[in-house]
């Protein structure tokens, strides 16, 4: 059996053999029939599709070869942490850390400075603040002194305004221009103003209990025209919540107190609002959330609704993620991913016992004192484990580096 199947090959590859120089033979007589001429032309012609079939192929063995590696990093967990590099904080507790334009914006009661995950300094400034809590935009930061009066507001390169409000601030947000929304607690009415990035105020809003309700929220658009703001009221023994779009560009002057849209949930409570990349925008409710589009007069899209209590919630310029408990023993908790347009990306149960969670760099980090998750936007879980030391914040820093706070210092880690 053996011998006939090599007796087979050997006659196989004779007629191949045989095949290749008729087939040669027969492009010799045609060259031989044409002028000098068209002959160059046709040796070209076959060089060409020759350099054009090597070219594909060579491309199409590259993309399996990304392909390959990118499903490779897409489905691979890590087991392991390497510390990279660590450095002790000498005020650990009341300093705290948020990514700010590809670095870290660290920041205290004293005072704040950029710095990168070495924590090598870029630029710093000096205040003196009880509360202080920053909120960031890309380039742009606001660190508000929460129950004070100082608002300081920063980019890259620095201080860029401060301002003293009349008001004690409850909350404050800065869009990705540099301008900032301040709601005020003002006694028996509450303000909510606008400044712009070097602190000089664009507007000022006087709010009442009953008319418009109470801010829970406010958010700026990218363009620093539209401020949206969440109110709360009771209506009957209901309650009420109302977000509101006010336009301080053109398309809003001749609308009352510049409100150019606005929508009413009864029974529903909105405790959180934000502005994603380009013109949209989102409210998360107890029930779900609710997605706006719209440059100059946002108007509602999509609203997705959950028949579960959601327990927390996570976002970023791509993705909305609400979690709730499902009554599950083994995984109590169901996470949930949406993209920005309300389309859903995953669901999954799982069984972290996490006290914060959010998206970092792409990445949805959970932890708890002592215990770390990372799962990547679809959901796969990378790594889950354990870290020496008391957690107090975790931040990703690039491709598969991560800032770990603890309680006595700073760790620059990386997964194995």
């Amino acid at each position: 059996m053996a011998n006939i199947i090599k007796k087979l090959k050997r006659k196989h590859r004779k007629r191949k053999q045989q095949y290749q120089r008729a087939k040669l033979e027969q492009e010799q007589r045609k060259l031989a029939e044409m002028s000098p001429e068209e002959a160059y032309r046709s040796r070209l012609t076959k060089h060409r599709r020759t350099a054009v079939k090597k070219t594909l192929l060579t491309v199409g063995a590259v993309v399996i070869v990304v392909i390959l590696v990118l499903f490779y990093i897409e489905k691979r967990s890590y087991h392991n942490y390497k510390i990279l590099s660590a450095s002790e904080q000498e005020d650990v507790v009341s300093t705290n850390y948020v990514e700010m334009s590809g670095k870290i914006l660290r920041y205290s009661p004293d005072g704040a400075s950029l710095v990168n995950s070495s924590m090598d300094t870029y630029w710093s400034s000096l205040y003196e603040m009880q509360n202080p809590v920053a909120d960031v935009n890309d380039d742009y930061a606001v660190i508000a002194d929460q129950d004070g009066t100082l608002l300081e507001m920063y980019d890259k390169d620095g201080e860029t305004g401060s301002v003293t409000t009349s008001y004690n601030i409850i909350k404050a947000r800065i869009s990705s221009s540099g301008m900032v929304a301040a709601i005020l607690d003002g006694g028996d009415s509450t303000w909510i103003n606008f400044y712009a990035s070097d602190g000089s105020l664009i507007a000022e809003n006087q709010t009442h209990i009953s008319d418009p309700g109470y801010p829970l929220d406010v958010a700026v658009s990218n363009s620093g025209d539209i401020m949206m703001v969440a109110y709360q009221f009771v209506d009957g023994s209901q309650t009420t919540s109302y977000v509101a779009f006010y336009n301080f560009g053109d398309v809003g002057q001749s609308e009352d107190d510049r409100i150019v849209s606005g929508y009413t949930y009864d029974g529903v409570v909105v405790p959180q609002i934000m502005y994603l990349s380009g013109d949209r925008a989102v409210a998360i409710r107890d029930d779900g959330f609710t997605l706006y589009k719209g440059q100059q007069i946002p108007k509602e899209s999509t609203t997705i609704k959950v028949d579960k209590e959601i327990v927390s919630t996570f976002y970023d310029d791509n993705i909305i993620g609400l979690v709730f408990k499902n009554g599950n023993k083994d995984k109590p908790y169901t996470m949930r991913a949406y993209s920005t347009n309300g389309t859903m990306k995953f669901e999954k149960d799982f069984n972290i016992p996490y006290t914060s969670i959010k998206v970092s760099d792409g990445s949805i980090l959970l932890y708890n004192s002592s215990q770390i998750c990372v799962m990547n936007s679809r959901g796969v879980e990378k790594y889950s484990g354990t870290v020496d030391g008391t957690i107090s914040d975790f931040i990703k820093t690039g491709w598969n580096r991560y800032l770990l706070i603890l309680d006595n210092g700073v760790d620059v880690i990386k997964f194995s």
